[in-house]
């Protein structure tokens, strides 16, 4: 359920005058379901704030009780993924997965998939039991219309833009209103994603005010109370080992270890303390570092 602005009350007013002040740096914070805050960043200081909670519409006299929620996976393969999964199969009765392929260079990992969720399932029967479907989408029109090393066979470097060139724009954005797409028809409320902005390449699409702004988007797009949950967000990849061990103790770290992917070049030939990869692209320094963090009780 959605909450809608009316052209003439006074919150809209108050929110066109505030985000189209001249020269003005804002925060919006909007509200668009009683029980979540979406904030939209706009600049960096905030001067303005509205909320649309006293605008959303009453539910239906005769409204059915609420199903048990459940949750569409963004599962790539890799290690970020593979430990939102067991979190998901934690917190929810009934989770599905998604990937895609588009191209990418690591394209070995797509072959991680399903040995993952087949480990995972033999892990713990509950698992087992709330796991469903996995769905693998073609979107091979990314690596088409990028030019990323992670699409094509080039070297990694920095761009003038301060970004890496493993940068794919879009990647995330498309991703997840796929995602919604799917999870919209399946009737899943949840996507759950690996995204992170405290350890991560500083892509623009990974960052905390991205994933909200996309939800509130898709929320008013398709008229729905979808909701994204990033748990790895605010946490680091040392901690992030942490949470796998919480989760499911050392059986998932050795699965984590030896079945999941995070190399950029597709390495699987080396094998490390801390997994398959490289060990030199940006990808593998994180995991490799993390890890090393997470040994030495840094998290």
């Amino acid at each position: 359920m959605v909450a809608r602005y009316d052209a003439d009350s006074a919150q809209h007013r108050a929110f066109v005058a505030a985000t189209f002040a001249p020269d003005a740096m804002r925060l919006v914070s909007a509200a668009i379901h009683s029980d979540i805050d979406c904030m939209l960043y706009v600049g960096v200081n905030p001067v303005a704030f509205t909320s649309a909670r006293s605008m959303e519409r009453p539910p239906k006299p005769d409204a059915a009780p609420a199903e048990p929620e459940g949750c569409l996976v963004l599962f790539s393969g890799g290690q970020d993924s593979s430990t939102c999964l067991a979190w998901a199969l934690e917190r929810f009765e009934r989770v599905e997965t998604i990937g895609f392929d588009y191209g990418q260079r690591h394209a070995i990992e797509l072959a991680c998939r399903q040995p993952i969720i087949d480990a995972l399932k033999s892990q713990q029967p509950d698992w087992a039991a709330r796991l469903g479907p996995d769905h693998l989408i073609d979107l091979g029109l990314i690596g088409r219309i990028s030019q990323t090393a992670l699409t094509q066979e080039i070297d990694i470097r920095m761009l003038r833009s301060g970004l890496p060139n493993t940068f794919v724009p879009g990647r995330n954005l498309l991703f997840l209103t796929v995602a919604a797409t799917l999870a919209y028809r399946r009737g899943l409320n949840v996507l759950v994603g690996g995204m992170c902005e405290t350890d991560f390449s500083g892509y623009p699409d990974c960052r905390d005010d991205t994933i909200k702004a996309l939800q509130v988007t898709l929320n008013l797009g398709m008229d729905s109370r979808l909701r994204i949950e990033t748990p790895l967000m605010r946490i680091d990849k040392a901690a992030t080992w942490e949470l796998a061990r919480q989760i499911g103790g050392e059986p998932l770290l050795e699965l984590i270890g030896e079945l999941t992917h995070t190399c950029y070049l597709g390495e699987r030939d080396q094998r490390h303390d801390w997994g398959y990869g490289c060990g030199e692209c940006p990808a593998c320094e994180l995991r490799r570092n993390g890890h090393a963090r997470w040994r030495a009780g840094l998290f």
